[in-house]
């Protein structure tokens, strides 16, 4: 790789590490390269990514980022999991790591905040953007149907108040 191809690689990785609402570093000695496959399929299914980069490249990307709290996590054979969204890839990545024993994750980081293992777990059981969307769509939707019901229910009691005495008055 020459000098021009490595300073693409730093610029790249500088994006991410910009942009990415969490960043999580494992280790992926003996996985192959279908296991490896299959980890991105699902990673880009969650929204995410993932990148395998030189650690030397990646430190010196890290330098003045936010997330520069991993540059002591890269070392070995190193791979970056990574999305916009705060949990997405800590979710891939943990249950990835859950079935793949190979994969190994070392930390991360949340912005500023640097993550050891119980971290990233942590984070990965924390509700995606999406539920936490849904959730609240929902509160606000809630009142709303409630209103109508209200709104709608006395003209039906006032309906059926009518139609009770109109019966009693053809009875009588």
């Amino acid at each position: 790789m020459d000098r021009a191809q490595k300073e693409k690689v730093v610029d790249e990785l500088g994006q991410i590490f910009e942009s990415s609402g969490v960043v999580v570093v494992a280790h992926y000695a003996g996985i192959t390269v279908a296991e490896m496959q299959d980890l991105r399929a699902k990673m880009r299914e969650a929204g995410g990514s993932v990148r395998v980069a030189k650690n030397r490249l990646a430190k010196i990307a890290l330098d003045g980022k936010p997330c520069a709290s991993i540059a002591d996590l890269l070392s070995g054979m190193t791979v970056l999991a990574y999305s916009e969204d705060p949990v997405a890839a800590a979710k891939v990545a943990e249950d990835y790591a859950k079935a793949n024993k190979k994969f190994e994750i070392l930390g991360g980081a949340m912005g500023e905040t640097a993550l050891d293992r119980a971290g990233v777990e942590a984070v990965s059981k924390m509700p995606s953007r999406e539920e936490l969307i849904a959730s609240i769509v929902g509160c606000i939707g809630a009142p709303a149907s409630n209103i109508a019901g209200a709104i709608g229910a006395p003209a039906s009691n006032i309906a059926s108040i009518l139609s009770t005495i109109e019966e009693k008055a053809e009875a009588a």
